[in-house]
């Protein structure tokens, strides 16, 4: 009879053991015929080394029942085909985050055909630690040594040799950015796979490595998905030891010793440290702040700027001339009017606004955000504010998460999975809607131009409407560390985690890779979500306003319902219904406001009047062309100084989109928390808005 342990073992060595972990993993066999594992320090150039392997055939999902993004892709080398999988970064095997536990899993539990550990020439003594505690429990594994162009700029060479003499595995040099190496990276890792390469990997202590390496994989094997904690540290004797030993200073001094044998001084480094000279500048107390603002605020000039001619090329594209050629279309087909204008004045009218205000703007922002991402500043963002956010309780790579919220909230919200501490991502998620997304910009900038440039001289409008947005946007950040400061201490009270906040050296951005995953990753995604939304509320919208309910609309019953309301707080009633009825996309809040005042008011000479059959505007999105229209529909319904800021303050501080509480829901997987971002900010804004409407009245005596 084969003993228990014996069994166990066999059994993990079979190929349909394996391929059943792989499954377990997310990872779908059929067309391939290798699986490799990419692992890695942060800030290694391990994704540019995963986009020089795969190139465009790669896509992003999720790991199973974890939040945790992932990177797929493929190539062929050899007649055979390669999955490559690219795993998060991490430091150590020690499971202290999601991201670690995945590396971890994957790597222990999916026995991945070859693990290629990429490591960063120019800080070898560290990464190689990593590499150590891969070496432990595989022997199939390949080590790429990348940024080898950086470590010759600073007078760094590395011998791979020597190197693969003593870890007893594969060693390739490589610069991944410019295509070095990646030719013999590809054959190293097709004879580990093969078996051509035979890996004599070097182990500190084989005994002790077997034994972890089998308990390990048992815990594993029982339960992938849910074991964390327990998994962190085994006790042997009076040594606690973490995944064979890397916690212990042994680990530490080979990597060190070997890094000391393998790194050769070829030349002297650059006399003048550009980078460090850059680090002083945005990372001082006197210069950071004020350089980062002006970073933030050219970011948002160029988005605002550069998405104002292609918006209104699609809007009149979309809606000037596809909604008329539609109708036409509808009605000479003798579809119904009531068909026709769900379908179109409705569903139709409502999506056509959401792809021409929202696209542009992301299209922008998202690169833009991305390249400061790639360069390397974005860390030294959150360097700059992490004592501000630990003071308020909250986590410092929140900046990050802000920041990203500007663009647009719904991908901030994916964004807060960088960070580890539950609690923390929690107020990141809490607050992230009062960063005023791309949405809310259009109805800011025309609501100050109208009403706050109207009150100086036409030369300083420009000024003063700027001024008041960027005002709005600096309250916005206020808000977040008041809010983060009142959950920490309320129902999300705890002590601010510490985190290891690596400030990477500064790289030029790969300009066209930047573009396609920026556009593919996150405009897109977010652009469909918004999509998916839009359709129904439109439909929503048409029917409101054109059935009626004793001769009058249920869109004038709603305003007369909300009116008393909204003028207690210092709004309107057509205001309220609008950001309910428009709560899938900001985009349409103003179209929104358009439409109901025209049909409240009974305004005639305003909106597309694509049908003659229809009042003007009535029960149809539309926007116009000119500034000053605007504003005589506005003030005709009712629109004053008073109702123009509480406006902007409400376009602040208000219950996040549709598209957003989605996100919300899907990251936290919890009713509770999505009501209450949902909730907290609407209480607020009426709170806001009422504050400021009784301070106004006080002042003018009534």
């Amino acid at each position: 009879m084969t003993p228990p342990a014996a069994a166990s073992a066999a059994c993990a060595q079979c190929p349909v053991h394996h391929a059943g972990q792989l499954v377990r993993l997310g990872v779908d066999m059929e067309r391939w015929d290798y699986v490799v594992a990419l692992a890695g320090n942060p800030n290694t150039g391990k994704s540019t080394v995963f986009n020089a392997l795969t190139g465009l055939r790669q896509h992003t999902g999720n790991w199973p029942g974890k939040t945790v993004a992932r990177a797929e892709g493929g190539f062929s080398s050899g007649g055979r085909r390669y999955k490559l999988v690219d795993l998060p970064g991490t430091y150590s095997l020690l499971s202290s985050s999601p991201d670690e536990e995945i590396a971890r899993d994957f790597l222990v539990s999916g026995k991945p055909d070859v693990t290629v550990i990429v490591v960063d020439a120019t800080r070898l003594e560290r990464n190689l630690n990593l590499a150590l505690q891969v070496l432990e429990i595989s022997n199939r594994v390949v080590v790429c040594v990348n940024l080898v162009d950086e470590a010759r700029r600073n007078g760094l060479e590395v011998d791979v040799r020597r190197l693969a003499r003593d870890l007893g595995v594969p060693v390739v040099a490589t610069a991944a950015r410019s295509g070095e190496g990646l030719d013999e990276l590809r054959r190293a890792m097709a004879e580990v796979a093969t078996g051509e390469a035979v890996c004599r990997p070097r182990r500190l202590d084989r005994n002790r490595s077997r034994d972890l390496d089998r308990d390990l994989r048992r815990d594993l094997d029982q339960d992938l998905d849910s074991r964390t904690d327990e998994l962190r540290l085994f006790l042997d004797g009076d040594l606690r030891l973490d995944l064979h030993g890397a916690v212990t200073a042994s680990n530490y001094d080979e990597a060190a010793r070997l890094a000391g044998r393998a790194v050769i001084r070829d030349g002297a480094p650059e006399r003048f440290d550009w980078q460090r000279a850059l680090d002083r500048l945005v990372t001082s107390r006197t210069f950071g702040f004020p350089v980062m603002l002006l970073l933030l605020t050219a970011v948002f000039w160029i988005t605002i700027a550069g998405a104002n001619v292609p918006s209104a090329m699609l809007s009149s594209l979309l809606v000037d001339r596809v909604h008329p050629w539609l109708v036409h279309g509808a009605t000479a087909i003798g579809l119904p009017w009531w068909l026709r204008g769900l379908l179109l004045d409705g569903m139709y009218l409502s999506t056509a606004w959401v792809v021409s205000v929202m696209l542009p703007p992301m299209a922008i922002f998202f690169p833009l955000f991305t390249l400061l991402e790639d360069f390397g500043y974005l860390p030294r963002v959150a360097f700059n504010l992490d004592r501000m956010f630990q003071r308020v309780g909250a986590h410092g790579k929140q900046a990050l998460t802000m920041t990203m919220g500007w663009g647009c909230n719904a991908a901030a919200i994916v964004s807060t999975r960088i960070i580890d501490s539950p609690r923390e991502r929690l107020i990141a998620i809490l607050t992230n809607n009062f960063a005023l997304c791309n949405g809310r910009w259009p109805t800011q900038i025309l609501i100050a131009s109208i009403f706050i440039g109207g009150l100086v001289p036409a030369y300083l409008a420009g000024l003063f409407s700027a001024l008041s947005v960027v005002a709005v946007a600096v309250l916005g950040v206020a808000l977040t560390f008041a809010t983060s400061w009142i959950l920490s201490r309320t129902i999300l009270k705890g002590e601010a985690s510490t985190f290891s906040l690596e400030l990477p050296p500064y790289r030029p951005p790969q300009i066209l890779r930047t573009l396609y995953t920026s556009v593919i990753d996150r405009t897109l995604i977010v652009l469909w979500r918004a999509v998916v939304f839009a359709l129904p509320a439109g439909a929503i919208i048409w029917l409101l306003s054109n059935v009626s309910l004793g001769g009058t609309s249920l869109a004038e019953h709603a305003v007369a319902l909300l009116d008393p309301f909204g003028v207690a707080v210092g709004l309107s009633g057509i205001v309220l219904l609008a950001y309910v009825i428009a709560i899938p996309a900001n985009e349409i809040v103003i179209p929104t406001i358009l439409m109901l005042t025209v049909l409240v008011t009974g305004l005639h000479g305003f909106g597309p009047g694509a049908d003659p059959g229809l009042s003007a505007g009535a029960g149809v999105l539309f926007e116009l062309d000119s500034q000053a229209a605007t504003a005589e529909v506005l003030r005709a319904g009712g629109f004053t100084l008073l109702v123009a800021v509480n406006l902007m303050l409400f376009s602040l501080v208000h219950n996040p989109c549709s598209t957003t509480l989605y996100t919300i829901w899907k990251e936290t997987r919890s009713a509770k928390w999505t009501a209450l971002s949902a909730l907290l900010p609407l209480a607020m804004g009426f709170a806001l808005c009422a504050t400021v409407t009784w301070i106004w009245r006080l002042a003018a005596g009534g």
